[in-house]
């Protein structure tokens, strides 16, 4: 889906402020290419004891594909798990 072409324009101190788009995003990775474009990168927090997920290409695979098979509809209940819990 397209976003809808936006221009922004900066204030005297060369700030631009980018409102709504900015939102749940802590920082921005900036890339200046050699023709000028500024490209920004919008980067999230992760929690510490998640990082090994980003960093464990396998099992991020496995979670998104899992994410993905709940979104069609490719699950199977296995009941509950309340005899389970102590």
């Amino acid at each position: 889906m397209a976003v809808p072409e936006k221009y922004l324009k900066p204030d005297n101190k060369g700030r631009i402020h980018l409102g709504k788009m900015a939102e749940g995003v802590i920082r921005y990775r900036v890339v200046t290419e050699n023709d000028g474009t500024i490209k920004l990168y919008p980067e999230v927090a992760v929690p510490l004891n998640e990082v090994w997920l980003y960093k464990n290409d396998e099992a991020l695979k496995a979670v998104i594909n899992g994410f993905e098979q709940a979104k069609s509809g490719e699950v199977t209940d296995r009941g509950s798990f309340s005899n389970y819990v102590e």
